[in-house]
């Protein structure tokens, strides 16, 4: 009798945890996802983990499919390498962006290639990982990205701002996602814009890289704050007249950055 009543427990215990795992994996099993990547053990290893989360998963070898594939379907991430045969994943990058501002597009670098991983955000890409990376930190970022596209790919602060934000020839409008500088627009790669709206909306409040990173992104991996201060760097050159004397968005020494409170 007592075995019996183990059995039925476990079996509820397994009914459970079994519920579980597929009310979480049917919250993304319709995320459609392109891999642009030429090395196809790369490919096999993440076509065999995004299934598991329940993906539905696209696979080219080249630019010239990948930008195709783009084009002619819709997908919820497009993860993209940088070398690539023919057009390289910069320009894939670039083209795809030129129609479509809003597909989360992860780009896959090696480790050598630090100014790629500058110019791979320049074009429009939403982040990146290097080679060799662990397949725990992928699902991480691929699961953030994937919870972002369940809130229409924005972060929770930019709900909670006002539609327009004016600072002394800055003007941030959130509904239509535009930034101007007096009669000019300004062009943001997506990042580049949640950043401004979180450090515009809260003017004389520091944030760490870390803390930055994590409301931004998503993220909470150590020793990827670099990643901050790359967009910093560019949002700057867009948005300073002179980015040695910023105006806008200031360096807190010892923290990390600020919007100017003076403004």
């Amino acid at each position: 009798m007592r075995n019996r009543v183990i059995t039925k427990v476990s079996q509820r215990y397994f009914e459970l945890f079994f519920a579980e795992i597929c009310a979480d994996q049917l919250s993304i099993n319709m995320q459609k996802v392109l891999i642009i990547e030429d090395d196809r053990e790369i490919i096999e290893l993440l076509d065999i983990h995004l299934k598991d989360l329940g993906c539905e998963v696209s696979a080219v070898d080249n630019g010239a499919e990948g930008l195709l594939a783009a084009k002619e379907n819709r997908f919820d991430l497009i993860i993209l390498d940088i070398m690539l045969p023919g057009i390289s994943g910069m320009e894939v990058c670039r083209k795809i962006r030129q129609s479509d501002r809003r597909t989360p597009i992860l780009m896959l670098t090696a480790l050598s290639e630090e100014i790629d991983k500058v110019m791979g955000l320049e074009t429009g890409a939403d982040d990146y990982l290097t080679k060799p990376f662990s397949i725990r930190e992928f699902i991480a970022r691929v699961k953030v990205i994937f919870r972002r596209n369940e809130d229409n790919g924005s972060p929770e602060f930019l709900k909670e701002t006002t539609s327009v934000i004016r600072y002394d020839g800055l003007e941030i409008d959130l509904d239509k996602r535009k930034v101007t500088l007096g009669e000019l627009r300004v062009d943001l790669s997506p990042k580049e814009f949640e950043l401004l709206v979180l450090l515009a909306s809260n003017p004389g409040k520091s944030y760490s890289r870390k803390r930055l990173l994590n409301l931004v992104w998503g993220y909470d991996f150590e020793g990827y704050e670099h990643t901050v201060n790359s967009h910093i760097n560019r949002l700057r050159g867009k948005i300073e007249a002179d980015v040695s004397v910023p105006k806008y968005i200031l360096t807190t020494w010892g923290i990390g950055y600020r919007f100017n409170e003076e403004l």
